[in-house]
């Protein structure tokens, strides 16, 4: 036996522990104790122990869906498990995670993600994270067989090798994918091998021997430490277990079951550690009998503990982080330059500002950017300035595992209709990693976009696509609508504590306007009222903003109609209460905005005036929506045009409402 005896002492009662603690959710859900679902990992102890006890303190893990042993054996507290699964706000994430989502910074484990092979982005965000604040610390991504099929997966393993980052890329090869066998899924017998064409180093690993995954994950953490470079493990075991609690395993053989049966890692460890004259049969017994005494007593803790839960209130103040107070001042001194610029300049003035500040996206260096906003950056910033490869989803889970370690990443989209492809970063990740660890992590992240029509790029380079992610709870939009807030806002975004998805639309960067100076911030969340007026309101944002202000001066001139024009600036949080001010004075509502009606972001804004009775009350008509046409944006100059809101379209509307 090569480990030491105190080693393998706990190697033994570590393994134990995590079986029985999977026994005992068994038995909870069977008696019907427990909510919800759960994926056990029985059979697969030696992977979770040989990788834990071959880290060190400051190494971060992401574990899979199936995270429980990975968790317990990086240290968690048992008792803080068993609430976590009973939903009781002494669980690890305040019973707000559940099985697939425990959370613990205290054994740096950000939490696992439900969604098969996304924690491979974020683990190799942490790593990223942990190259940028020159850490020796590594970051390892867990990830089943069924996994290495997503897109994920290989994009991180690309960016990864292409920018060096500490990473392990820990494969659990438990023969199936659910119920799928790898053998009919993968194109390859050997997992590990497709690493080559990633130039990363690799190995493979009998994962039902703890001795032998440890020094396997000993030499590949060595690896990583000495060369900078990430590795590819595949830990070849099986779970004797089905997939999920309701799982009865028609999918596999009784013989097949019974044959890794032969292979279970703590018993066939335990013989090892009688056989190396190390231990008796009594000390080994002895180990098993209080590692699971330790387990049941956790347990019984939990039970106690498990009707104490927090309250709706108390959950919903951890869906975003708290902010740091910021101080707003009045302009004293402005230049006029466009809109593009004006981004450029917040971009500059906030990396200068703080190190942590990070721009990732693809051609943002010499190149400067798809549209030019990034321009000379790389300059001035080429510790702080990174270009990806074409992986959006690749580069904004980087960013987003990054965040979590406290960099300030700021990810450019070279167009707003690819955050489709990063979706599942800034839905499952972003928006939900402060509530889902009960508050432990937050996401200091910022995704500039552009958006909209007019420059002639066809169907799937010109969407507003911002309503999309309007339903999201955990995420701040916001979409500027002239240069000096499109740098105060941004200003404000970087430096906020939560994901801001940032919207420029395409049509603005020439535009010109007064931006203020470096101190000059504009709260989020906050509308902004750019024009006075009496007679009707109408509400906007972005490029619609400059369509509703000249159409206010023309129903001014030629109807006598005095609009006030509202930026909405913010679309989340809304700002409500200047709209409804703004109504019960007008009497009148207009909402105009680029992206079509239907599930359009201005049904949101009327809904909140007809919400409030007296604002109801007072209205002298019916509030009016007009957005874009109901089809994809075409590439016909003339039909492009027509596709979204006019001036013509918002005076006509608004002259609707007087019964003109």
């Amino acid at each position: 036996m090569e480990l030491s005896k105190e080693t393998a002492r706990q190697a033994l009662s570590t393994m134990v522990r995590s079986r029985r603690f999977e026994e005992c959710i068994a038995e909870f859900f069977k008696r019907k104790e427990m909510h919800g679902t759960t994926h056990l990992a029985i059979g697969q102890e030696a992977s979770q122990v040989g990788l834990s006890l071959a880290l060190r303190e400051g190494d971060w893990i992401v574990p899979t869906h199936r995270c429980h042993g990975h968790t317990l054996a990086r240290g968690a507290n048992e008792r803080k498990m068993f609430s976590e699964m009973f939903g009781s706000r002494d669980g690890l994430s305040k019973g707000l995670g559940g099985s697939m989502h425990m959370s613990d910074v205290q054994t740096w484990n950000p939490g696992s993600s439900a969604v098969v092979g996304s924690g491979v982005g974020l683990a190799t965000g942490l790593a990223f994270a942990l190259k940028m604040q020159k850490s020796s610390a590594i970051s390892v991504a867990i990830f089943g067989d069924g996994a290495t099929s997503r897109g994920i997966v290989h994009e991180s393993m690309n960016l990864a090798s292409v920018w060096d980052l500490p990473t392990l890329f820990f494969c659990e090869n438990n023969l199936y994918g659910m119920s799928a066998s790898a053998s009919a899924m993968i194109a390859t017998a050997d997992i590990a091998a497709r690493s080559s064409g990633y130039s990363i180093e690799y190995a493979t690993v009998d994962g039902n021997d703890v001795e032998a995954v440890y020094q396997a994950v000993k030499k590949a953490v060595h690896a990583i430490r000495t060369t900078s470079r990430p590795y590819f493990l595949e830990v070849q075991t099986y779970r004797l277990c089905g997939h999920s609690k309701n799982d009865p395993c028609l999918y596999r053989s009784r013989e097949e079951e019974a044959l890794w049966a032969t292979r279970d890692p703590i018993v066939r460890f335990s013989s090892r550690m009688v056989d190396s004259g190390l231990f008796t049969e009594k000390e080994v017994s002895a180990i098993i009998a209080q590692a699971k005494a330790a387990v049941d007593e956790s347990a019984a803790a939990a039970v106690a503990l498990k009707d104490e839960r927090l309250s709706m209130e108390e959950a919903l103040s951890l869906v975003f982080a708290p902010e740091d107070e910021m101080r707003y001042k009045a302009v004293t001194k402005s230049r006029r330059m466009s809109y593009r610029d004006a981004i450029r300049e917040a971009l500059d003035e906030e990396m200068s500002r703080d190190g942590r500040v990070h721009l990732i996206g693809e051609d943002i260096g010499l190149y400067g950017g798809c549209f030019k906003v990034t321009g000379d950056l790389f300059s001035r910033h080429s510790a702080q300035l990174h270009e990806t490869p074409v992986s959006e989803e690749g580069f904004t889970s980087l960013a987003v595992g990054s965040a979590m370690l406290g960099l300030r990443p700021i990810i450019e989209l070279m167009y707003g209709d690819f955050v489709t492809l990063a979706s599942d970063a800034i839905i499952n990740h972003a928006a939900k990693i402060h509530y889902m660890s009960g508050g432990q992590l937050s996401c200091p992240l910022v995704l500039r976009a552009p958006i909209g029509s007019g420059t002639g790029h066809g169907a799937q380079h010109t969407q507003c696509l911002e309503s999309t992610f309007a339903n999201v709870p955990g995420l701040i939009i916001v979409a500027p609508s002239c240069p000096g807030d499109a740098k105060a806002l941004l200003k404000s975004a970087i430096r906020s504590n939560n994901p801001v998805l940032y919207f420029e639309h395409k049509g603005l960067y020439n535009h010109l306007g007064p931006v203020g100076d470096e101190e000059y911030l504009l709260p989020i969340g906050k509308a902004i009222v750019k024009k006075r007026g009496v007679h009707l309101t109408i509400v906007s944002y972005s490029r619609s903003v400059t369509v509703a202000l000249e159409a206010a001066v023309r129903l001014a001139l030629q109807d006598e109609i005095e609009a006030e024009v509202i930026d909405l600036a913010t679309l989340k949080p809304l700002d409500s209460e200047t709209i409804i001010q703004s109504v019960k004075k007008t009497a009148r509502l207009l909402v105009v905005h680029d992206s079509p009606v239907a599930g359009g972001f201005a049904a949101e804004v009327v809904a909140s005036v007809l919400a409030d009775r007296d604002c109801l009350n007072l209205l002298k008509a019916p509030p009016k929506r007009i957005g874009g046409v109901e089809s994809p944006i075409p590439f016909s100059v003339e039909l492009e045009r027509m596709a979204v809101p006019s001036v013509d379209d918002v005076v006509e509307a608004a002259r609707s409402l007087f019964g003109h």
